[in-house]
């Protein structure tokens, strides 16, 4: 159905894969919006490539209708899934014909940094989720992006998707709606803070997901900080100005773990992200994420199954 000229209309562009948090966050925003406006301001569409059942990286659907050559929407959101390097990402042709309509584009997460890798670094700033910027660099695409969670480049804005998708939605519908819309939006959503597009993402950005003890915070950040020449715990507790029995009193309270254990899975994790992300060799992953030896028989240890087993599976779920 068409939507009245006053509507302001929405294209979501889905590709397989897509992230089902990033689509929430996009429809139910709109939709509440609506719901707390005596006339509903906002209409949507489900759009791809070739149109079509779309399956989400959780297992649910969504039918899509095919991408008009001549788009007559107002936003543009094309969403990440998971995966940067899917065709269906590659989204340059189809950009350009929504900017040529004068739309605005938000990209998210893969669609973004897809765009960023094939668009030859011509966006004056530009940001994408911390993993998909980690993972350019890792694959050699040394492409400067902001850590905040969104960026505008005049009618582009890039994104980081995922949580941050929300606040990347409340700004664009503030833009439409009074502020006090907004606001009840945000309140029914138990979203109490507003995040600007300038905002550092947390992993990556000015502080960590905190666990609301400073000093162990801290320290998160700054081990997260070093994954490929890891600090040992005695550094750490200088750094700190804390001692060995005091941190990992800390540790063990909030996270039911200790210092050297909670390192080591941070780097593991990074290595599994690689691992399942990019082309680098095992032994180029482990020396990236900190183990100079011994990197498979622990990474079995912890994850049940070695790295060449792992990317052996892939392969084969792959073709």
């Amino acid at each position: 159905m068409t939507a009245p000229r006053d509507i302001i209309r929405f294209d979501i562009i889905i590709a397989d894969g897509f992230v089902l948090t990033e689509l929430a966050a996009v429809t139910d925003t709109l939709r509440l919006a609506n719901r707390v406006s005596a006339v509903p301001p906002f209409s949507w569409e489900y759009v791809s490539i070739k149109g079509g059942l779309k399956s989400s990286s959780s297992d649910a659907f969504v039918t899509t209708h095919p991408i008009q050559d001549r788009p007559d929407a107002d936003y543009m959101f094309a969403l990440g899934n998971s995966d940067q390097d899917c065709p269906d990402l590659a989204l340059q042709s189809v950009i350009a014909k929504y900017l040529h309509r004068h739309a605005n584009v938000y990209l998210l997460a893969e669609a973004a940094s897809r765009y960023i890798k094939d668009s030859d670094s011509d966006l004056l700033v530009r940001t994408t989720h911390w993993e998909n910027s980690e993972l350019m660099s890792e694959r050699g695409k040394h492409v400067h992006t902001s850590n905040s969670i969104a960026a505008q480049d005049g009618k582009l804005v890039t994104c980081a998707g995922m949580g941050a998708t929300v606040d990347v939605m409340l700004s664009v519908i503030g833009a439409h709606v009074p502020q006090a819309t907004k606001l009840a939006v945000a309140n029914i959503l138990l979203h109490d803070t507003i995040r600007d597009f300038a905002t550092s993402q947390p992993f990556l950005g000015a502080k960590g997901a905190g666990t609301g003890d400073q000093e162990l915070d801290h320290c998160i950040e700054i081990m997260q900080a070093n994954i490929e020449d890891p600090l040992p715990i005695g550094e750490l507790v200088g750094v700190l100005n804390v001692s060995n029995r005091s941190l990992e009193r800390k540790f063990q309270t909030m996270l039911n773990t200790t210092p050297n254990r909670f390192y080591r899975e941070l780097r593991l994790t990074k290595a599994n992200n690689l691992l399942l992300n990019t082309t680098l060799s095992v032994r180029d992953v482990g020396l990236a994420c900190g183990f100079s030896n011994g990197f498979s028989g622990l990474y079995k240890s912890y994850y049940g199954i070695t790295p060449f087993a792992l990317r052996k599976q892939r392969r084969a779920a792959q073709s």
